[in-house]
């Protein structure tokens, strides 16, 4: 499991304990894929140019249109391949060129970061604008224990082959079409349906 990057005090290990900081914009193709399935790392096709983020430096992770902090992290050194689609075991592999782990996600709740330029898919940027971001976001909330589960009626000729079709049809159609159901541990009674990695209604007789 992903571990922050916070001291006692609650606050980010400053960028210049490191080096200088940098702003990645994710592709909007991942940002889906990012929000939906848990990933301990972000893979993607490093800048070109000499400015290159090195190991252990401090990155923003942004979307656009408008700028947003969606997680923080730091740079990791790259595997020698990564999926073309972190979603599909089965696609290609190709060169990974920049890995960043995270160490605080925010991409249920982006925070609007204004008055910020972005010139390419990574950038530098300040140590003092890495760190107020840092500060604003704050440390993750509490974990805590919740009941997660995916009911499918399934036709089937025996119990193995409906768990067979369970995962077929789990992998076939994952977040984005099925609804999953999860509520806090010892509070069954406030269980929420989430598709598309929100809140959806799944009472019909409520949408009217």
């Amino acid at each position: 499991m992903t571990q922050t990057d916070h001291r006692g005090n609650g606050r980010h290990r400053a960028a210049e304990d490191i080096g200088g900081a940098w702003a990645v914009l994710l592709p909007a193709d991942r940002l889906d894929a990012e929000r939906l399935v848990h990933h301990d790392t972000l893979e993607l096709s490093g800048p070109d140019g000499t400015a290159r983020p090195g190991p252990g430096e401090p990155v923003a992770v942004l979307v656009d249109s408008p700028p947003r902090l969606v997680a923080l992290g730091r740079v990791a050194t790259p595997t020698d391949q990564r999926r073309e689609d972190p979603d599909d075991p089965q696609s290609e592999p190709s060169p990974a060129s920049l890995v960043v782990r995270y160490t605080r996600r925010a991409f249920d709740e982006p925070l609007p970061v204004d008055g910020v330029t972005i010139d390419g898919p990574v950038s530098a940027l300040a140590t003092a604008t890495w760190q107020e971001w840092a500060d604003r976001l704050g440390p993750p909330p509490q974990r805590r224990t919740w009941l997660v589960s995916l009911d499918l009626p399934i036709e089937a000729g025996s119990p193995a082959e409906a768990v067979r079709l369970f995962w077929s049809y789990v992998q076939e159609l994952g977040p984005r079409e099925l609804p999953a159901f999860v509520s806090p541990s010892g509070d069954e009674l406030a269980m929420q349906a989430f598709v598309l990695g929100a809140e959806a209604n799944q009472d019909p007789e409520e949408e009217d």
